[in-house]
């Protein structure tokens, strides 16, 4: 994508068809992706690493209390999505239990998936516009799974779910780009294994959670579209957007901090 007017093109243009504005080498090109275990650990963008370091920190923090107060517990007292909770005024909720993991493999799966696709979402959407989709795919994954009745869930995975709904809506957008209709295919294929990895009867996937992110990350995509950087007032919109979305996250967290001191 070109960073100077975001027209899709080769990774072998040096001068942009469409602006004449030089290309540079890819970010991802310059972080060197492919020295990391022959590219088997994907590279990340700041925006990713956040949530990255968010979601590590809380499984630290249930990994401790769980020695206490089992991991059932400890993931219901630091934020887990469960019906009694969140429709009874707990609707911070909703965010927090997207940053708790309920094992280590839980984790490590959905954090490798992460810096896979969020940096791919990152770079095409921006940090501004990743942050909103990630969010609000989060919220609309775990209501959807509230709304069908699941008792109790955790995982990044609905707001993943919501960044292969961005990479999707992506195609769908720019259905004219070759480019963007592999990037579209690539991801309905990720999708579609994710779902169906939900179905196997001996994991516990929460699928309601990943049809919501899904769903709620392709319109969010859809109507934010790409950054662009002469749509002066359209980007403010954007920067007002994503700093309301981290203004929710927060005050969701602190919600969840003053539940626990008046428990």
């Amino acid at each position: 994508m070109c960073p100077h007017c975001r027209a899709f093109i080769t990774t072998s243009d040096k001068v942009c068809p469409y602006c004449d504005t030089p290309v540079g080498p890819r970010a991802v090109e310059l972080r060197g992706a492919g020295n990391l275990i022959g590219g088997l650990i994907p590279t990340s963008q700041f925006g990713t690493v956040i949530i990255l370091t968010m979601c590590v920190a809380m499984y630290l923090v249930t990994m401790l209390a769980s020695m206490k107060i089992g991991e059932v517990n400890a993931l219901i007292r630091y934020g887990a999505a469960l019906p009694e909770g969140v429709f009874h005024g707990q609707w911070w909720r909703l965010i927090t239990a997207g940053f708790l993991h309920g094992n280590l493999m839980h984790i490590g799966f959905n954090m490798w998936a992460l810096m896979d696709v969020g940096r791919h979402a990152e770079e095409i959407y921006g940090e501004k516009r990743m942050a909103v989709i990630y969010v609000f795919s989060t919220i609309g994954g775990f209501l959807l799974s509230m709304l069908r009745g699941t008792q109790l869930t955790v995982g990044a995975s609905a707001g993943l779910f919501g960044l292969i709904g961005a990479m999707i809506a992506l195609g769908v957008r720019h259905k004219w780009s070759a480019e963007a209709s592999a990037i579209k295919a690539f991801y309905l294929r990720w999708a579609i294994y994710g779902l169906l990895w939900g179905l196997l009867p001996f994991f516990r996937v929460d699928n309601a959670a990943h049809i919501g992110g899904l769903m709620t990350g392709f319109a969010v995509a859809y109507f934010a579209g790409t950054p662009r950087e002469f749509d002066v007032a359209r980007e403010r919109v954007w920067s007002i957007l994503a700093a309301a979305t981290i203004a929710l996250t927060g005050y969701s967290f602190l919600r969840l901090v003053l539940w626990l001191t008046a428990a």
